[in-house]
C-alpha cells in the first residue's frame, strides 16, 4: 500500500471575535481576525500545491458553510470533531490514510516549504517530530505512524503555556523525538509587530484580493459583499 505524505493545517472558520483571541486582547478583534485571515491565506499559498505531501485541512467548526470557498476548493478536508485540544489534534494520526504526517496551525507566517520537508526528513530516522516554538510550546508535531505512539497529547497538557511542549514530551521516549526548526507563532503584540515588518504578505504583482477569495458570500461577518474589493493591510 502507498505511504503518502501528509501535511495537515488545522484552521477556524474566519469569525470576527472567534479567532487569534488572545492576540485580540492586546491588538483588537479587528486587527487579530485581519492578521489571521491573512496569516491561513500565506499559509495556503506556500505549502499547497507541493507534490512531496498532500495536504490537508481539518477545519472547525465541521461546517463547510462557514469557510471562505476559495479556502477549500480543490482541497481535502478534515473535521476536528469535537474534544479537547489534544484529542482534535490526534484526529490526522488516526485517520489518514497509510503514511507520516505533520501537523501544523495557520498562524506561523514564517514557515517555508523547507521548514516542512526538514520535519518529514526527521520522521525518517525517528518516530515523532516537534517543532518548538519561542514561546515554550510548539508549531508542528509529526509521526511517522509506523508504530503509532498515543501518549503524544496524553493529559494534563498546558496548552497555551509555556510547558505545552515539555508536557507533550512527557508522553514520549526522547530517544523517539527528533525536532524541526524553531519559529515563532503571533500570539501577543509583540509577536505581531514583528510579522507587520517583516512577513506580511503580499502576494506578487497585488496589493488587494477579491472579497471572494477572501470570504466567498460573507456568511454573516460583516465584510460587504462577495466581489467587493478589500486592501490587505
Amino acid at each position: 500500500m502507498s505511504r503518502s505524505r501528509h501535511l495537515v493545517v488545522m484552521i477556524k472558520a474566519p469569525r470576527l471575535g472567534a479567532v487569534k483571541t488572545r492576540l485580540a486582547h492586546e491588538i483588537g478583534a479587528v486587527a487579530a481576525w485581519r492578521f489571521y485571515r491573512q496569516a491561513v491565506l500565506q499559509t495556503l499559498n506556500e505549502l499547497g500545491g507541493d507534490p512531496r505531501w498532500t495536504l490537508w485541512l481539518q477545519i472547525t467548526p465541521d461546517c463547510r458553510g462557514l469557510f471562505p470557498p476559495a479556502w477549500l476548493k480543490g482541497r481535502k478536508i478534515l473535521r476536528q470533531g469535537k474534544g479537547g485540544l489534544g484529542r482534535r489534534m490526534m484526529k490526522p494520526f488516526d485517520e489518514l490514510p497509510p503514511g507520516p504526517v505533520v501537523l501544523i496551525g495557520s498562524d506561523i507566517p514564517s514557515v517555508r516549504r523547507k521548514h516542512i520537508w526538514r520535519a518529514f526528513e526527521r520522521l525518517e530516522s525517528k518516530p515523532v517530530v516537534f517543532g518548538p516554538a519561542q514561546d515554550g510550546g510548539f508549531w508542528l508535531v509529526g509521526q511517522k505512524r509506523s508504530p503509532k505512539i498515543y501518549g503524544l497529547f496524553a493529559p494534563p497538557v498546558r496548552w497555551s503555556t509555556e510547558y505545552a511542549l515539555e508536557d507533550c514530551l512527557r508522553g514520549v521516549p526522547r530517544q523517539a523525538v527528533g525536532f524541526a526548526d524553531r519559529l515563532n507563532d503571533v500570539d501577543d503584540e509583540a509577536a505581531y509587530q514583528v510579522w507587520k515588518k517583516g512577513y506580511a504578505f503580499k502576494l506578487p504583482k497585488l496589493s488587494r484580493l477579491v472579497l471572494n477569495d477572501l470570504t466567498g458570500d460573507g456568511h454573516g461577518l460583516g465584510l460587504g459583499h462577495a466581489g467587493q474589493e478589500v486592501r490587505i493591510v
